[in-house]
Order: C-alpha cells, then sequence, then structure tokens
C-alpha cells in the first residue's frame, strides 16, 4: 500500500501467462472463505484476486473498519492493472462489508475498475446503521464485538439480550467487557454530523460510470441502502450506458439467507433460491468479455420475488412503472390494544372524528422485535419473517386488520406510513408494520419502520415534543412486494419498540448519553383532518 503495509493476497488463474480481466474481492473475514468462488470464475476465464482486508488474518497494519478501504481498494486496483496477468479490466464482487469496499473503492476512481457486484451493502454508513433517528443497536454491537474480539481471558457475552439493554448508550462497551471506540463513535454520534462525512458516498455515486448489480432481501438491513444505490445509479450515473447497466434484484431474504428458501418461520419455495455467484459471473461476463453472446443478451433491470405467491416479476424499473399508490386508513373505537382490539383497516377514511388509541411505553418491557420460543430468547436478534401473533396480544401493540380479502392484494415497492400523534413526554418512538394474516392465523411480518419523533423533521437537528400536542409522523416502511391471497387478511401493527434492533427510547429527550427512563402514554389519533394510515404500491 501506498504506506509501505502489505496486504495479504491470493491470484488465481489456469493461464498465467495470459492476459484476462480480472476479478477482485478485498475481505476482512479472511481470504481462505472466498476459495471456492474464485476457483469456479477462474475456470471460467478469469484471474481471481482474493485479499485480506488491512489488520486482518494474515494482512499487516492496524484494522479500523471502512477506515481506510477506499485508499487500499485504489492502491490494490492500480497494483492489478500492472501485472502480466490483467488486461487492465477488473470488476469487483461480494456483500456486507465486501461489497462496501466496492463502492469505497469506486468512490476513489480506481484504476481499471470496469463492473461491480455489490450485495446487500451500503453508500451511506450513517443510513445503514440509523433509520428514523434510532440506531440499530444488536446491529453495531454485535458487529463491533466480532471485528474486535475480546482480548483474552475474556469472552463475548453469554446474554446478549441483557447487555443491550444496558443505559447509557455511550458505555455500552463497559457492558460488553472491554474498549470497543468504533462502537463507541457509533453511538455518541447518532446524528448525520461530519463524523459520518468518509463513508458517505452518495454524492461520489453521481460522477460513476461503472454498470453494477446490486442484490439485496427485503428482510435485510441493507436493503433500503441497497436500493437507494441502485436509484442513485439509474438516476445520476455520469452516462446514458451507465444509468442503463444498473440491475437489482429483490428477493425474500435476510442478511444471513440470501439465495436460500428457508428464511425465519417461512419456507419460500425452490423459487426462492438464487446462485448468486454465477448471477454475478453473467454479470461479468457481460462487461469484461469479448463474447458476443453475453454482451446482447438481454436482461431484467429489476427482478424481485413476490412472497405469497412466491414467484419471480421482471420491470423496468423500482418500483414497477404499473403500481397504483394507494392509501388504507386505520379505524377504531378506542380499542385497538392487541388483536383483539377493534382496529380495523380499510380504503375509506375517516368520516369524521373517532376515538384515539392509547398505549403505555415502558422502557422496562420493550416490545420484542420476535415473540420469544424455547429456542429464540425474548429479545432475539432477528430480521426474518416470524409469526408475530404473540407480540399482537400486548397492550402497547396496537393492531388493524381488513376483514378477509374477497380478492387478492399484490403490491411492489416502497412502502410508508403517516401517523397522527400525540405524547406526554418530550420523545417517543413509533413502529409500524405490514403483516399478511392467514386463515389459520399466523401473521407474517412483510415490512417494518421505525422513527424517533423528534427526528420527525431533522435527524440532524431533532426537536422534542411538547406534551400534548398533536403530530405527524412519516414512517418509511422499505420495501416490499407480496400477494395477500383471498381470505388472507392485510394487518397493521404500530408500536412504540422494536427491540434489539433498534435501541430503546427512554423517553426523556436525553439521547445517547442518558440512563434515565420514563413511561409514557402514547395517542394515535383517527378523524378526517389527522387520520393515520399506510400507503402501499398496489398492482392492478
Amino acid at each position: 500500500m501506498r504506506d509501505g503495509i502489505k496486504l495479504a493476497t491470493d491470484v488465481y488463474t489456469l493461464e498465467p501467462e495470459k492476459r484476462q480481466p480480472v476479478l477482485l474481492m478485498r475481505t476482512p473475514y479472511n481470504k481462505v472463505s472466498g476459495q471456492k468462488t474464485a476457483e469456479l470464475y477462474a475456470r471460467s476465464g478469469y484471474t481471481v484476486v482474493v485479499q485480506d482486508c488491512r489488520g486482518r488474518y494474515a494482512s499487516g497494519g492496524s484494522f479500523l473498519p471502512y477506515n481506510t478501504e477506499g485508499q487500499d481498494g485504489f492502491d490494490t486496483l492500480e497494483w492489478i492493472a500492472k501485472q502480466p496477468w490483467s488486461n487492465g479490466q477488473t470488476g469487483m464482487w461480494g456483500a456486507s462489508y465486501v461489497g462496501a469496499v466496492q463502492w469505497q473503492a469506486a468512490a476513489e476512481r480506481a484504476y481499471g475498475l470496469a463492473v461491480l457486484a455489490p450485495t446487500a451493502t451500503w453508500n451511506s454508513f450513517y443510513r445503514n446503521v440509523y433509520l428514523g433517528g434510532t440506531v440499530r443497536l444488536a446491529l453495531v454491537c454485535q458487529a463491533a464485538a466480532s471485528l474486535e474480539p475480546p482480548p483474552p481471558p475474556l469472552a463475548l457475552p453469554s446474554d446478549w439480550s441483557r447487555t443491550l439493554m444496558h443505559l447509557p448508550l455511550t458505555s455500552m462497551e463497559s457492558a460488553i467487557g472491554w474498549p470497543l471506540p468504533w462502537l463507541t463513535g457509533i453511538l455518541i454520534h447518532n446524528r448525520p454530523d461530519g463524523y459520518w462525512k468518509r463513508l458517505d458516498l452518495t454524492k461520489d455515486l453521481d460522477a460513476l460510470d461503472i454498470p453494477a448489480q446490486h442484490v439485496v432481501g427485503y428482510y435485510d438491513f441493507f436493503c433500503r441502502e441497497t436500493v437507494a444505490g441502485f436509484l442513485k445509479m439509474r438516476a445520476h450515473s455520469a452516462t446514458p450506458d451507465a444509468r442503463q447497466n444498473q440491475q437489482l434484484i429483490l428477493g425474500p431474504w435476510d442478511h444471513g439467507t440470501i439465495g436460500k428458501t428457508q428464511v425465519g418461520d417461512i419456507d419460500f419455495g425452490p423459487a426462492a433460491h438464487l446462485d448468486l455467484p454465477n448471477e454475478n459471473l453473467a454479470w461479468f461476463d457481460r462487461f469484461l468479455k469479448s463474447d458476443a453472446s453475453a454482451i446482447t443478451k438481454p436482461f431484467s433491470r429489476v427482478r424481485y420475488f413476490s412472497m405469497g405467491n412466491n414467484i419471480w416479476e421482471t420491470a423496468e424499473d423500482w418500483p414497477p412503472p404499473n403500481v397504483q399508490h394507494t392509501w388504507f386508513y386505520l379505524h377504531s373505537g378506542g380499542r385497538a390494544n392487541s388483536r383483539r382490539g377493534s382496529g380495523r383497516l380499510d380504503k375509506l377514511p375517516p368520516k369524521a372524528f373517532e376515538p384515539s388509541d392509547s398505549f403505555q411505553a415502558d422502557p422496562a418491557d420493550p416490545v420484542p422485535a420476535v415473540p420469544e420460543t424455547d429456542s429464540r430468547p425474548r429479545y432475539s436478534a432477528t430480521w426474518g419473517p416470524v409469526d408475530q401473533g404473540p407480540i399482537e396480544d400486548r397492550q402497547d401493540v396496537l393492531v388493524y386488520s381488513t376483514e378477509p380479502l374477497k380478492a387478492p392484494l399484490t403490491f411492489a415497492g416502497p412502502l410508508r406510513a403517516e401517523l397522527h400523534v400525540s405524547t406526554d413526554s418530550p420523545d417517543s418512538d413509533w413502529v409500524v408494520k405490514v403483516i399478511d394474516v392467514r386463515p389459520d392465523g399466523f401473521a407474517q411480518n412483510l415490512a417494518v419502520g421505525i422513527l424517533r419523533s423528534s427526528a420527525r423533521e431533522s435527524e440532524l437537528r431533532p426537536t422534542p415534543l411538547v406534551p400534548g400536542e398533536t403530530y405527524r409522523m412519516k414512517v418509511d416502511l422499505g420495501h416490499a412486494a407480496a400477494k395477500i391471497e383471498r381470505m388472507h387478511s392485510l394487518r397493521i401493527e404500530v408500536t412504540w419498540s422494536y427491540f434489539p434492533l433498534f435501541d430503546r427510547n427512554t423517553h426523556t429527550g436525553e439521547g445517547p448519553t442518558g440512563s434515565r427512563t420514563r413511561v409514557a402514554t402514547q395517542t394515535l389519533l383517527h378523524s378526517r383532518t389527522s387520520s393515520s394510515r399506510i400507503l402501499l404500491p398496489i398492482i392492478q
């Protein structure tokens, strides 16, 4: 590297004397893990380079997540371009951290970087770890403990559920048990301020002229960022060719199940299987090989999996151009608490005033993201689809359902909620889930979003609530595609916590440095002028 540090690098090729296109993977997870795919690509006519990131496994230097990946990626690609086995054209592949280093190298305008295949990753790191002003608590804590493992004789926490309840957030490393400065920085800087500038690549994407294949699952915590990268490259790439040569593949997966058929409690069937290495390979062949059949073979710009009927669909963009954005309104007689309450959901807005719904939000008893089972702790860091029914028995969960559908309801695209609310505290959180309820009562979560009330207007400049005042909250529910079958019901949950996937609101307004908590009364309104509702991209 430019500072003299050496990075351990393996080169795979069947023809070492031949100049060929090159495929590169840079990883913090041990370059040996890339061997199987590297051998596949080498057999397909590529020279393949797999490298340990700085400070990881066999590489020299010190590891600080993402800190030098742009520069190290640039230096590695420059070195590749000078090798006798390189024809000067390089593609990169990999998921998660291994996907992010692709964007970081591209942002540096790295030599010879001709095509990307970033899977389930980010282009703004703040937007990945924070959503609506709340932090993805389990994700960042467990990632930090994995990337900066405990010094002997210490060990990983035996009970993450208990550890993640620690307050204040800014001293979380003391609960985990050893210094984790990277984690502490993330938790202190809960706003998109200058701390995050080096890991915000969104403006750099505008000037790129690189085809990219973007792959992610609806339940993946990287879903919003992956789709955002696709849309930004489609709209703002430097050339018309680059804007056209973007592909988005959306499946029913979470972060650990990309390409698999079983996700959480749901078996999506054999159609959900995706052979990701070969999907990437076909993409590379299109732009790195001179084979006319690969270059001219048509490709679907968007391929998305429809949950429920479990089939793949294609579209020219995302959302599909034929969707009709349709509002569904929340109604209640003031007793929507739990699935046994009076909450209703339909396309008709309230005619006048309807009784509001209220609940008590207690930080000592946060609503879990998934129900507890014999094999799953109460506060499990589970992202995938599981039966939400047991959670809907809580009094601090408002439930609104349609009647069993007389005809199927199909949607695909981004989803959002608009809630009219009030509370008696200076801050509160609002969680909204979209759910498919089967005739047997199984309630499958399809999409979820969360918003911290103080971030309703600006995450950079949060503002407290005035107790008793009414506010409109716009909640981003992410992306999903599903067919809710006849005799199923569409259901909306509204609550205040999605723990430990996101941190709890303490309701004091003190932010990450606060350790005090208080019980808050949160109220959801229903009236003609303050109608709480959900926007779905319906396919006719």
